[in-house]
């Protein structure tokens, strides 16, 4: 997946594509996967990096939703149970099954979610992951050591899934080029092209955001995901729409293996706002959040609230006998849900907001998808797709994402077992690098267990342009230690220059902006 021949590619193109998608986050990079894969003639444009917004994100799970369930939304829950083991069978190499413990202090608690549970499992039927059941307080101290012990009375341990949604997206955007799709980074879609007759899209105009070289592409059906932005998007086509989009945001704070140094991940049913919280263990960290705060300005950088960062510090508290305080924090990100806004514009809480994805078609032939989350991408792919499909008069041909082998596919791989996992099978293709150029062999961070070759393949064949696209997402430095990704920012620049045919201002540049970014994801002593 090489951007220059993705570029000549669009260029080079002077027919309607079939499909056009804006937004390169799960959602789009799903449509593209199934688009492509139909055969359609497909295009997908995103402004920034590839999940450079919310599929970056999240809380690294691919998960039913035992909330959902005890909320009664059965219908959501059937269907992410069913997409989550599909993701599994589909990307083994990204996926894993994880263990999950419900710590019980109150004698109704067992019984309650042993009984939920059950019926999760039920519901999973053969894409079930592993029975969920009832361990004593001492078994239940053995898993999570270093859970709060008093009043325990014990647990409950069931199965869901854990990803890297960042490499999952880069390997989407890799199946979806491997079907001949073509995907720009760093392209932005400043406006629509309506026909003069009857006001019908015809394609967009979008602007390379490197070079500021416009153009103008046609297209048979244009699809908007691009979650939180929906909104702007849905306003180039009709300036007076009521917005769509109800933004909320999650936190998560980063701690070390110590809070939680076996491979359980907790996860406390109720937090003092009636909501859930994690604490999970990824890539040698753990993983704790999340909040659910409304927000009402939408930002690619998205920040964490101080009433958050208390927030989740006071609730890990109550529950780990290890107290973590601001100075263990590594890493703090923050992500915003693209929630379906309620339709008679009430003000309910983002916990009573359905988390069910919408396909909307406007009277332009505008589709337009929210709401989700990633567990669902592939099968919001699927209706976006069909409805494409119906509205641009497209040849009516199946979908086959249910068994497509995602980029990397490896059987043999367990994911996280060591440094070069989420490659899959293409582990061996950056190894090779290694050995013919061997100043790219050795580590750019023996902490974080990520390599100098990392940064080569990442420019070479997954398109990133800057050390942000990097640290931040093809690995996941910025994530799990923040002070620690800008100690290795100078080295990813020097490497990147080489690749990129840059000079030593474009280093200096590039260091300094990843310095400032970063700066924002830990707390200032």
């Amino acid at each position: 997946m090489k951007r220059i021949k993705q570029l000549e590619k669009l260029k080079n193109n002077h027919e309607p594509w079939d499909i056009l998608i804006i937004g390169g986050g799960a959602t789009g990079l799903g449509i593209a996967v199934d688009a492509a894969s139909r055969g359609f003639k497909t295009l997908l444009l995103e402004q920034a990096d590839f999940a450079k917004g919310t599929s970056s994100r999240s809380t690294k799970l691919v998960h039913g939703g035992v909330r959902y369930l005890q909320q009664g939304d059965i219908s959501l829950v059937l269907e992410a149970l069913k997409e989550r083991g599909l993701m599994m069978q589909n990307a083994p190499h990204l996926v894993r099954n994880l263990s999950f413990v419900i710590p019980s202090y109150e004698w109704w608690n067992g019984p309650f979610y042993t009984i939920g549970l059950k019926v999760y499992d039920l519901m999973a039927g053969k894409l079930g992951l592993g029975p969920s059941k009832s361990i004593s307080k001492e078994e239940t101290i053995k898993a999570l050591p270093t859970i709060s012990k008093d009043d325990l009375r014990g647990g409950i341990v069931y199965q869901d899934g854990q990803f890297d949604d960042a490499r999952m997206a880069i390997s989407l955007a890799t199946t979806a080029e491997e079907y001949n799709a073509v995907l720009m980074n760093y392209m932005e879609v400043t406006g629509l092209i309506k026909d003069d007759e009857n006001q019908m899209i015809r394609g967009v105009i979008a602007r390379e955001v490197e070079s500021r070289e416009e153009f103008k592409i046609y297209a048979k059906s244009v699809i908007n995901a691009t979650g939180v932005f929906a909104d702007s998007i849905k306003q180039m086509d009709e300036p007076e729409v009521k917005p769509m989009i109800r933004p909320s945001q999650g936190i998560h704070l980063v701690f070390d293996q110590s809070f939680q140094p076996e491979s359980y991940a907790i996860m406390v049913p109720e937090t003092s706002d009636g909501r859930v919280m994690f604490a999970v263990p990824w890539y040698n960290r753990v993983v704790v959040g999340t909040t659910d705060t409304l927000i009402d300005n939408i930002d690619l950088e998205p920040r964490a609230l101080e009433e958050e960062i208390d927030f989740i510090l006071e609730t890990a508290g109550k529950y780990l006998s290890k107290k973590p305080t601001k100075k263990d924090i590594k890493s703090i990100f923050a992500g915003l849900r693209p929630l379906a806004a309620p339709e008679d514009g009430d003000s309910m809480s983002t916990k009573e907001i359905s988390r069910h994805h919408k396909v909307l078609i406007s009277l332009s032939g505008l589709i337009t998808v929210i709401g989700g989350k990633w567990t669902t991408y592939r099968k919001m792919a699927e209706d976006a797709v069909n409805n494409a499909v119906m509205i641009a008069g497209l040849p009516d041909r199946k979908c086959i994402t249910e068994r497509l082998p995602i980029a990397g596919y490896d059987r043999n791989t367990v994911p996280g077992s060591n440094p070069m996992s989420v490659y899959g099978r293409n582990k061996e293709d950056l190894l090779e690098i290694e050995k013919k150029e061997p100043e790219y062999s050795g580590w750019l961070s023996e902490e974080l267990q990520i390599r100098k070759v990392q940064v080569v393949w990442a420019v070479r064949e997954e398109m990133a342009r800057t050390v942000e696209d990097v640290l931040a997402r093809r690995t996941r430095a910025l994530l799990l230690d923040a002070r620690e990704s800008i100690k290795m920012a100078p080295e990813t620049a020097k490497i990147m220059a080489k690749e990129l045919d840059q000079d030593q201002a474009w280093i200096e540049n590039q260091i300094e902006t990843y310095t400032k970014l970063a700066s924002q994801y830990y707390i200032q002593e």
